[in-house]
This record gives C-alpha cells, structure tokens and sequence, in this order.
C-alpha cells in the first residue's frame, strides 16, 4: 500500500511537472505571430519527413477529419519519465489552426532522452473535438529508438484509442523505455 501510495505521488509529482516543462516547451520567435509560424514550419517539416518514409499516410490525412502534429521531449531515468512539447491541430473541413502544448510523466522502467515528432490523424469529428476540447490521453508505452545525425530514422503506427492513430518519428536521442505515462494537452493562450 506504501508502495503505490509513493508510485502514485511520483506520478502526480511528475505529471505536475510534464506540465510545467510542456508550458516551458517554448517555439522560436518572440512575438505570437513569429511562434505561430514556428510551430507551421515544424508541422510542415515532420509532415515532408512522414510521407517520404510512409507516403500511404498523406491520403490518409488528406481523407481525415482532422489532423495534430506535435514536437516533444522526452526524459527517462531509472524508474521515472517526464515530457513537453508544443504543435498544433488542423481541422480539415474549416481550416482552424488549433495551437496546442503538452506535458507528460510517466512511471515504469527507462533511460535515456528522446526527441521525437508525432502525428496524430483524427478518424471522426469526436475524436478530433475531444482531443481539442479536454486533451487527455493516458495508456502504456514502450519503445526503444536509437537515432544519431542522420542514422537510425525511425516512424512507427499506434492506435492510442478510439478514432486516433499516431505517428511518432524519432529525431535524435537514445532510449530504451516500457513506462505507463499519462499525457496532457491543451490549447496554447498565447497563440490562439
């Protein structure tokens, strides 16, 4: 019972953390309007760099109701991990930018850092509102990457849960981790 109760204070902790690092997790550019544009021209880089490994996945996001691209970090130590990030959701029948943060925290066993881009493609109109709206995504995760320079891309599906598939493609770091995490995200005031 002691052991969950610290576990779950971990996780609190840490969570409470993932969120404060995710508010930190800033884009280039000083004013709004330059942060905006930031965030695009990352979403249009993981974009270019998703087709050229899976290019089946640029009709896929065509033909989706909605689609969210996101640029995160990622910490593992021994039994702990922590994450922020930034990106945006485009919703497909309107055109809306959604300009999104995010932090996670997660327990379980992993070392090392991990910078990664992920694509999230919203199947229906509910999912892609609810991810917009409230933004919570909690499951397991386990993973090893291994990326340097220019070696050792790698891209991978998942479904997180109902109506949402996502693509994560690593971009440097090292780690090995099998952790359950819970996520964050929500809209960004500065850049709406």
């Amino acid at each position: 019972m002691h052991t969950t109760l610290q576990r779950l204070s971990t996780v609190l902790f840490g969570l409470l953390l993932a969120i404060a690092l995710g508010g930190c997790a800033t884009t280039s550019g000083t004013t709004p309007q330059e942060k905006r544009k930031a965030v695009l021209d990352m979403r249009s880089e993981v974009l270019t760099e998703l087709y050229k490994l899976r290019p089946s996945t640029r009709a896929e996001i065509a033909a989706a109701p909605g689609y969210a691209v996101f640029s995160n970090v990622n910490i593992n130590v021994i039994f702990a991990s922590f994450g922020g990030g930034y990106g945006v959701v485009r919703d497909n029948r309107s055109g809306r930018q959604t300009y999104m943060k995010m932090g996670e925290a997660g327990i379980g066993l992993g070392l090392g850092a991990k910078d990664f881009r992920a694509v999230f493609v919203f199947r229906d109109r509910a999912s892609l509102d609810r991810f917009i709206n409230s933004g919570w995504e909690f499951g397991g995760h386990a993973d090893a990457a291994a990326k340097a320079g220019d070696k050792g891309a790698a891209v991978g599906g998942e479904a997180l849960f109902d109506g949402i598939t996502v693509y994560q493609i690593t971009q440097s770091g090292l780690a090995l981790q099998a952790t359950v995490k819970g996520m964050k995200y929500w809209k960004d005031d500065e850049l709406n």
